[in-house]
This record gives structure tokens, sequence and C-alpha cells, in this order.
């Protein structure tokens, strides 16, 4: 074989593979911060204080101050709708107004702002419930609008609302997110030194063994 039909049977096989690859390309990921692996979450799971919870009765989503300001006109919401989205485009108030955001929970990806919202990996009225009605209002901001630790992601509407402030016994996300939900919600109730409950405390067992 000439060098020249060498070269471009090696350029052929290269425009080939690209397009496998990108054939092959998964959505893009939002961009929750990275939980901790598995063997550690399964130390602090370990770690963790075994409670019933308490104090249900007394929640109310107004002792969670959230969506507060982050930077100039930006709160938490529409920071974590950029950090997210792809191709996110905002107006001088900070509003996403174009863009798509992917959501893990679901394999949903949509393109409206308004279909997407911003889920507490762990809940605040399941954070009450786990020790939560003890802190202060200032405490509860912080972790209301926590962007560092894995606590906030964009999804679907939909699988936000059905969630609800269920806790792992009752609802997870598709199969394919489970680990690094179950990661993120343990290092969260680490962090905050939350407790869990029993049945709560099988569930995230039972995932993180087989992660």
């Amino acid at each position: 074989m000439s060098r020249v039909r060498r070269a471009a049977a090696a350029a052929g096989a290269a425009v080939l593979a690209a397009a496998a690859l990108v054939g092959l390309a998964a959505p893009a990921q939002a961009a929750l911060p990275t939980p901790v692996s598995a063997a550690t979450a399964r130390t602090y799971l370990a770690a963790l204080t075994v409670a019933a919870d308490s104090h249900a009765s007394t929640y109310d989503r107004t002792l969670f101050p959230h969506w507060t300001t982050v930077s100039g006109t930006c709160n938490t919401r529409e920071t974590v709708l950029k950090r997210d989205g792809v191709n996110v485009v905002v107006d001088s108030s900070c509003a996403a107004v174009s863009g798509s955001w992917y959501s893990p929970y679901d394999d949903i990806t949509e393109t409206a702002s308004s279909d997407i919202d911003i889920d507490h990996m762990v809940p605040l009225a399941e954070a009450w419930r786990s020790g939560a009605w003890a802190w202060t209002t200032a405490q509860r901001q912080a972790f209301a609008n926590d962007l560092t630790r894995p606590q906030l992601i964009a999804v679907t509407d939909n699988s936000n609302q059905t969630k609800s402030d269920q806790d792992p016994s009752t609802w997870l996300p598709r199969a394919a997110y489970q680990c690094t939900y179950v990661r993120a919600w343990v290092q969260v109730k680490y962090y905050y030194h939350l407790t869990v409950d029993t049945a709560e405390k099988s569930a995230l067992t039972s995932v993180l063994n087989g992660c």
C-alpha cells in the first residue's frame, strides 16, 4: 500500500473512531460536587447515630432560609442552574433564559429552567426530623444553601416532587444513579451530624454494598 493510501486509511479510521465515541457519549452529568467513595461512605454510615425521626410535626420550610444571594444578583438556585446546565444563558437578573439540563434522577433532559427544580439531596424536612430541629437559623440556612457538599442538584421538577421529603428507604432515583445518590446522602448526613433511622440505614447499606 502506498504511503498516501496508508495515510488516507489511517485518517479514515480516526474519523470512524471519533464518530463512534460521539455516538457512545453519555449525556452531560449534573455537576454535583463529587461524593465520597463507597468505602468512605460505608465508614461514615457506620459512625452515624441511629435514632427514630422526631419533631416532625413542628417542621416549617421557612425555618430553612434558602436561595440566598451568592454573588451579585445570583442566588443559590440560579447558581446551581448555571453549574449543572449546558449553554446556560442568563438575563440581567441572573435568571436562566435558555440552556439544557440533564436530570440524573430520571435520565431526562429539559430545555426550560421552569421544568427544573434544585433538589436538596437530604430534604429539609428529613434534616429537621434527623436533628436540624435543634439547630440555629444560621445553621439551617447554611445547610439549605450548601454548594460545597453534594447537597444541591438540578433535576426535573417531576422527580423532585415524587421524591418529596422521603429518605432512601422509600425513594431512590433510577438504578444507574443510586450509588452516587447514597454516597452523597451519607456524606451530607455525616458532615452535619444528622441521625439515620433503622429503615434508612438498612436501605443505604444495601445500596452501598453493591457499589
